[in-house]
């Protein structure tokens, strides 16, 4: 399948793989399962606890109306996410890598039962294999896809920077990063080395030197180097370690 694009809070855009059939269905039987429970134990309480009669109005809403509006209600509150979803560590959005619009959702929705439930999942999967960005045809209709939030872990390690007394910093402007942000900037670096991806790296030195306003006449990565190492060298001397 086609890789989908997501933008951070730094508005670079990185990788993002959509999710595979195997684990869109398999968080459909979490689903199902979960849907299947809540029905039996209505059931029981309405029939056999509360001595309700078979067919009445009561019941009947409380066995359809969740049966309904399960994957609507759930994807909306749970930004995307099902139970079978967040179980495998799935998310709705849209193309551009945006949360999915209240809109989205329910286009989405309208559509399953063609999707899914008429077909057996049939046409589905059809449209996610034929597709690439996987995508079924509520997918399609409605400018979503589902994505995998699994990513290669980073070792901490990786993150660690270690500056020598030495260090002449060229940047004082990178103390107006947080360690949140120079985190993401050394992970956006991290992916894109290993794969090879050098537009990404010059899209994270504009982005970057746009924000602290500052200019570099070096190589992008060259720049992106000195901004951790100044980082590193103001917070470890902060904390008497330089």
């Amino acid at each position: 399948m086609e890789e989908n694009y997501i933008e951070t809070a730094h508005n670079i855009q990185i990788r993002q793989s959509p999710a595979t059939v195997g684990t869109r269905i398999l968080a459909q039987v979490i689903d199902f399962f979960i849907i299947g429970v809540y029905l039996i134990l209505v059931s029981i309480t309405a029939f056999f606890i509360l001595k309700i009669e078979n067919g009445s109005i009561a019941v009947t809403t409380l066995l359809i109306l969740p049966f309904l509006l399960y994957h609507l209600l759930f994807e909306i509150f749970m930004n995307g996410q099902s139970i079978g979803k967040y179980t495998m560590e799935i998310r709705v959005v849209q193309l551009d890598g945006t949360r999915a619009t209240i809109g989205s959702y329910l286009l989405r929705w309208i559509l399953r039962p063609v999707d899914i439930t008429l077909s057996s999942g049939g046409i589905a999967l059809l449209t996610i294999l034929l597709g690439g960005k996987g995508q079924r045809l509520g997918d399609l209709a409605a400018g979503t896809t589902v994505i995998s939030l699994k990513q290669e872990a980073i070792k901490r390690e990786d993150l660690l920077t270690k500056v020598n007394k030495e260090h002449e910093p060229k940047y004082p402007q990178v103390i107006n990063l947080n360690d949140s942000q120079l985190t993401q900037i050394k992970k956006i670096r991290i992916e894109a080395l290993k794969s090879h991806d050098f537009a990404l790296i010059n899209k994270l030195a504009e982005k970057t030197s746009t924000l602290l306003q500052v200019s570099y006449d070096t190589k992008p990565l060259e720049f992106i180097d000195q901004l951790i190492l100044d980082y590193e060298y103001f917070a470890q001397k902060e904390y008497g370690e330089v």
